[in-house]
């Protein structure tokens, strides 16, 4: 595996060595030994699973402390810009943000360090991310950012069509809201 800090300090892109032939390919997903070589978590308790159509943006979310999660995100059919923005106040990067495409092509993966929140935009119909977390959902912990807000200025990508986006994440609290 290849582990590649980007632009926000924490924010990590994994790229696993593929092995391929005829017969298809294989790749590990998650190493903990690896992981904690490259300081990311190796404590991870749940794993999710979503699907979208092409044009859905999902997030911006995290959870507050004390159930703040980290996130290993994979795409396994379709295509991603999947966001990482920096919401930790004290950061000198507050309110930046980074991001990857993750496709099944690439089979790249994104870690998003607690104090981020975190959201993507489907590129292709039928598109399944799974990603990994350090903590267990919790209702109570939930939260977001508005996935539009000027202040955060996100570049999302042109869809050919209207985002998708659920009534909930349409009305999350701008950044200068948290």
């Amino acid at each position: 595996m290849k582990f590649t800090p980007l632009a926000i300090k924490d924010v990590v892109c994994i790229e696993p060595r593929v092995h391929g032939d005829g017969r298809g390919f294989f790749l590990e997903t998650y190493h903990a030994p690896r992981f904690a070589e490259n300081g990311l978590p190796v404590d991870f308790v749940q794993d999710n699973h979503s699907r979208s159509a092409r044009g859905v943006i999902r997030g911006l979310h995290y959870q507050a402390p004390p159930r703040e999660q980290g996130k290993l995100i994979r795409v396994v059919r379709g295509a991603v810009f999947d966001v990482a923005v920096d919401i930790r106040r004290d950061s000198p990067t507050f309110g930046r943000w980074v991001a990857e495409i993750l496709d099944e092509a690439n089979k790249k993966m994104l870690y998003v360090p607690p104090g981020f929140a975190h959201g993507f935009c489907s590129l292709q119909e039928g598109t399944d991310v799974l990603y990994k977390v350090t903590s267990v959902y919790s209702p109570e912990c939930e939260r977001g950012v508005l996935w539009n807000d000027p202040a955060i200025g996100i570049a999302w990508p042109e869809v050919g069509r209207d985002y998708i986006v659920s009534a909930k994440d349409q009305n999350l609290p701008r950044l200068g809201g948290l």
